[in-house]
Parts: structure tokens; sequence; C-alpha cells
């Protein structure tokens, strides 16, 4: 659905380079957690490549027999009776008069290229409804359609799919050129965000000021899309900043390795990163990408230049010298395995082969390799909530286990991401729990006195605390959002229970 012109708020301005283009500065010093920008989107939509949703709500709708009344395309019941559907607002009147018709899949299809369309008419839709904000804000969004190009496959289905499907069956042609219709779908391709529905469904939404964030893997700002406000972002400090510093968000996922970041830079974003991280051969100490050496015992292998394609990975403690085409030809039959297990049906048996691969591949990679990082973030969402391992069930053995988990994913969050985090205060709560438990049984067991329970349980709140102040910015109907209020409820029982203690213990 289109807004109006949003304004954003006084903490940033905007500044130009030859290597970044535009981007956003601090505008004055800030404090961690301030707001920067608030903004709401230019339009909102279904991803692309994605499955058959719903054109109102985006929950999928691929087995269920549901349609708009009027033009045909997918609508769930609720949607269609719903005050301020965008489907009904936008594109529905156009696929009336044109008579576009949706083709309904064959059974088990997992993507519908007719639904490609959606997102980029809703901007063209915005443009003829908001045209002084597309001139001023949209107009000027990078799209790299030269790079783009260079794609023939992507390019050619996108110029099919979208561009001729609107100009041709929807009969737009007299309304968007060719020419602007793939600048959009590069607009959308280059900074569109990704977003979720109140009930977790995934979407787009273009923000075309906040759009315009420089990247860094190791980012100083932290957004949040609140649902319940019209998908409106607000952006804040994670740490402390400088005026005039840099504003950075990360567009890729911060636990992948600098040789998965850069691929997906340099084929969605079409750049190669050079932030400080990425610069390090071994990412900020935590040698995050690092494999064992083969040749000695102490040794680690590290890429000699991170950024290049085909650099040599060479030993920081020998003259060993591996080709990268080795290292990434045992990363991906490390992360083959890795896919397998995630594959797997949530259980004891996911747990299970999740630690024997941690085990397996012990002597291999570093310990806090990002194949092993993503392995631990599966097992502490795993113990305490599968069959076998429920939380009541754990042995002290076993909560020490998860705690450690936590411990080492934190190590490297705390690099990656300090600050304003949302995996950070996951992995918070995630922490307190086991150290929780693991305090009261040890009093129960003689093994602390009071002093020390009050002591392990303090510690605990100040997790909570932290896990608190942090998502309570996210939207209350967000899994964060849900996550801040339980964390609230635990941070409340746990005071009671150490200020019962204090009382006990004078």
């Amino acid at each position: 659905m289109t807004s109006p012109i949003s304004r954003p708020v006084n903490r940033t301005s905007v500044q130009w380079s030859a290597v970044c283009g535009r981007y956003l500065v601090a505008q004055e010093a800030t404090v961690a957690r301030s707001l920067l920008i608030e903004e709401l989107p230019f339009a909102i939509g279904p991803k692309c490549n994605g499955p058959v949703v719903c054109l109102g709500c985006c929950r999928p709708a691929a087995d269920v027999e549901e349609h708009c009344v009027l033009c045909g395309w997918p609508l769930c019941e609720e949607c269609s009776v719903k005050e301020g559907n965008p489907h009904v607002q936008l594109e529905c009147p156009e696929f009336q008069e044109s008579r576009a018709l949706f083709y309904r899949l064959p059974s088990g299809s997992t993507y519908c290229p007719q639904l490609d369309c959606i997102m980029p008419l809703r901007v063209l839709l915005a443009k003829e409804a908001n045209p002084k904000r597309w001139e001023n804000e949209v107009a000027p969004m990078e799209h790299h359609e030269s790079e783009r190009r260079h794609n023939d496959d992507v390019w050619h289905a996108d110029l099919v799919n979208i561009a001729q499907y609107l100009r041709g069956p929807c009969k737009l042609a007299s309304r968007f050129s060719e020419e602007l219709i793939m600048q959009v779908v590069g607009m959308l391709e280059v900074n569109a965000f990704e977003a979720r529905t109140a009930r977790g469904y995934p979407l787009r939404c273009l923000y075309p000021y906040t759009g315009i964030l420089a990247h860094s893997c190791v980012p100083n700002t932290a957004r949040s899309i609140y649902p319940s406000e019209g998908y409106k972002i607000r952006l804040r400090a994670m740490v402390d900043l400088e005026d005039g510093q840099p504003l950075h968000h990360s567009y890729t996922y911060t636990l992948d390795g600098t040789a998965q970041r850069q691929t997906h830079l340099r084929e969605g974003k079409f750049f190669t990163c050079n932030c400080e991280r990425c610069l390090d051969p071994t990412e900020l100490q935590t040698h995050f990408s690092s494999l064992k050496c083969g040749q000695c015992a102490e040794g680690f292998l590290v890429p000699k230049q991170p950024t290049e394609i085909n650099t040599s990975w060479n030993c920081c403690n020998c003259d060993a010298i591996t080709r990268n085409e080795d290292v990434q030809a045992i990363i991906q039959l490390v992360q083959s395995e890795v896919n397998g297990v995630q594959a797997l049906e949530m259980g004891p048996h996911r747990l299970e082969e999740a630690e024997r691969l941690l085990r397996k591949y012990k002597s291999m990679l570093h310990p806090l390799h990002f194949i092993a990082t993503v392995l631990r973030q599966l097992l502490i969402e795993m113990y305490g909530r599968v069959q076998s391992y429920e939380m009541v069930q754990l042995t002290d053995d076993l909560l020490e286990r998860k705690a450690e988990l936590c411990r080492q994913v934190l190590s490297v969050l705390n690099k990656f991401e300090p600050g304003l985090s949302r995996s950070r205060a996951m992995n918070l709560y995630e922490l307190h729990v086991p150290l929780v438990l693991l305090a009261k049984n040890g009093f129960i067991a003689g093994k602390l006195n009071g002093g020390e329970l009050r002591s392990s349980l303090v510690y605990a709140i100040d997790l909570l605390k932290e896990c608190v102040e942090i998502l309570q910015y996210e939207d209350k109907c967000s899994q964060e959002g849900v996550l801040c209020e339980v964390a609230k409820q635990a941070l409340r029982q746990l005071t009671l229970s150490v200020e019962g203690l204090g009382s006990e213990l004078d």
C-alpha cells in the first residue's frame, strides 16, 4: 500500500562518494539505541521467486482454492472482506480492466513466476500516486542496470515475466516503458528490505531513504519494521556514533564467512566489500572462516587476500599454502552435511546429528568457524525444546552444554553485531535459562551457598535486562516483540526470587 511522503528524523544527512554513491551519515553525536530514521514504505508486496501467496496478507496459498472475486488473482477469504486490502486498492483494478488472468500452478509447484510482477507494479502505481516522492526519493535509487544485464538468464526472465507481461497482457504499455519497469526491478533487487507480516509471512518493502544505507559486515545501525504501523521502519544506532560518522547496515547474513558474504554481494549487490572485517584474514580475530592447518598442530589456514576470488590460504603458524579451490571443496562438503541436518524434522535425531557433526569436524574447523557457529545456533534452539531434551529433562552436564554453546555464539556476535542486536538479545535469553537452573540445582545439592546462588541469579538478571533493553524497540506482534514480553515476565519473577533470597540471607 502506498503512503504519504515521510520525513526522516533529524539525525542523518545524505553524502555522496564515487565508491558508495549516496549514503547516510550521523548528523550529530548519537548515543547507542537512539532513533536515527523513521520512514513509511513507498510500496510493499510479495517476494520474487516465491510460491503462490495471498496478495493481501502474503500467506502461502498454493493449496488453497481462494481468489479475488473481482479479478481472479490469489486472495484469501479473510483479506477479501478486509478494509484497506492492498490488492483491491492497487493492482486489482488494473487486472480487471486488462482482463489479465491468473494461471494456477500444477500441484507441488514452489515458484510462481506470474507473481514476480506484483511488487514492481505496486512501485509503479505508487509512482503515479506520489510523483513528488518518486522524483525526490525513489528515482535517484541505484538499479545497476548495466551489471544486471550481464546475467542473461535472470535479465531475460525479468524482462519476460515482469516488463513484457505488464506491458502486454496487463495493457500498461502506454503508462510504463520497458526501460522504466526494468529499472524498478533493479531498484527492488538492490534496495528492498525483507520484512514479515504480523503473522510471520515474508514480504518486501521499499524504503527510499533508509534504503541508501551503506553496507558493512560489522553494522553500526539496527532496523526494526512495524507491521502494526503500516510497515514503518525505525533505524537506531547499535553503538555510540560520532558526528558525521557513516551509517552502515549489513546486506548479508552476519554469520556467513567472508567468501560467502563476498559472493552474495558480488552477485546480488554488484560490489566488493572492503570493510575492516572483510579485509582482515582472521575476521577480527575470530577466525570465522579459518581451517586447521594439515601440516602443523597449532596453525590455522587464513585467506591471503580475503576479498579476492582465487586467493591462496596460508597457515599463520607454518609456511603451508593451500589453494582456494581445495578450501572451498572442503567447505562445500561440510556445508552439504549441515544442510542435511537442517532439513531434518525438529526432534532428538536432529539435535544428535548436529552434535555429531560438531564432533566430526572439530579437527578440521577453527572452534569459531561459521559452520560450527551455525551448528551451535541450531543446538541452542533445540536444547530445552525437543523430545528427550526438554528443559526439565536436561542434566547439569547438558545445561552446562547449552550455556557454553550460548557463550560461544555470543563471543562471535559481540564482535560482528555489537550493542543493539536482536541475535545477541535472543542468545542472552537462551543463556539465562540454563544458568538459573544450574544455580538452583547447585544450591539444592549443597554445592552453592546462599550468597553464591544469589550472585548467579543476579548475573542471569543482568542478561535478561540487556535482552529486554534490546528487544523493547521491536513490534509487539513480532517474534522478537513476543520474546521481549516473555523476558520481562522472567525478569520480574527472577527479581522477586532474588529479593526473597536476600531477605532470607539477611
